[in-house]
């Protein structure tokens, strides 16, 4: 094993100099990630490089070679796999003992109510509303922490990202149409976001362009976000 919850620290050693025994906190964490692409995939390898151990993903789509660009779990033998499966395979090259289970699945009410976990945090990182809604849903009604993230598409400076209160945000297309679906559902919750203040690039609504930073940038944001909430626990 590389690591384990008593300190005997190999993997993980230069994080164990940082927080030193809050490390198995992040070793007992169950996170929950909705959507592996350019952003789910970091903040995926961001928890499993800072030691959080219990992990479930979905994600219901296949790898396209237009994914290179951004998504770090795509590399060229990966177009037409499972996201899932190839993500399961990194995070067991990083820690083999990485309690990781997979959903090839679309999210919807009926999926998330026929969950048998229990969670302490949702990474909500995909792109579908009506997703995001049930997550939110989800989280609210068995008291779980989540974040979500908000459009990275047709952005340029991953510096102007920031985390806040969905509530808050501004020039963020997608987020002001979960605004609007959150209202009508009558959910005024502080639901917190990684969203960017910048101003789209593209305004059309039938093309989406992306570079590497942005959503990669987003999905670090989404971990940190998990793993600094998780330290600052007593």
């Amino acid at each position: 094993m590389c690591y384990n919850i008593n300190g005997d620290v190999m993997q993980l050693e230069r994080l164990y100099k940082l927080v030193g025994n809050n490390l198995n906190k992040l070793f007992n964490t169950n996170v929950l990630i909705v959507g592996i692409g350019g952003v789910g995939g970091s903040a995926l390898e961001m928890l499993v490089r800072t030691g959080i151990n219990n992990i479930t993903i979905i994600d219901y789509d296949k790898f396209e070679e237009s994914n290179i660009n951004r998504q770090i779990m795509c590399l060229k033998n990966d177009i037409g796999k499972e996201k899932v499966d190839v993500a399961k395979q990194r995070v067991l090259n990083i820690n083999e003992n990485c309690n990781i289970k997979t959903y090839n699945k679309k999210v919807d009410y009926s999926f998330l109510n026929n969950l048998d976990a229990k969670y302490d945090y949702i990474i909500d990182a995909c792109d579908d509303l009506n997703a995001k809604l049930e997550l939110i849903k989800y989280a609210i009604k068995n008291d779980i922490k989540i974040i979500s993230s908000c459009g990275t598409g047709n952005k340029l400076h991953p510096e102007l990202l920031e985390i806040l209160n969905i509530w808050k945000t501004e020039y963020d297309p997608l987020a002001k149409k979960l605004r609007n679906m959150l209202r009508k559902e009558k959910i005024n919750n502080k639901i917190m976001v990684v969203s960017s203040k910048e101003k789209p690039l593209i305004k059309t609504n039938d093309f989406v362009g992306s570079i590497s930073t942005v959503p990669n940038a987003a999905g670090i944001l989404l971990a940190s976000y998990v793993i600094n909430d998780i330290l600052k626990e007593n």
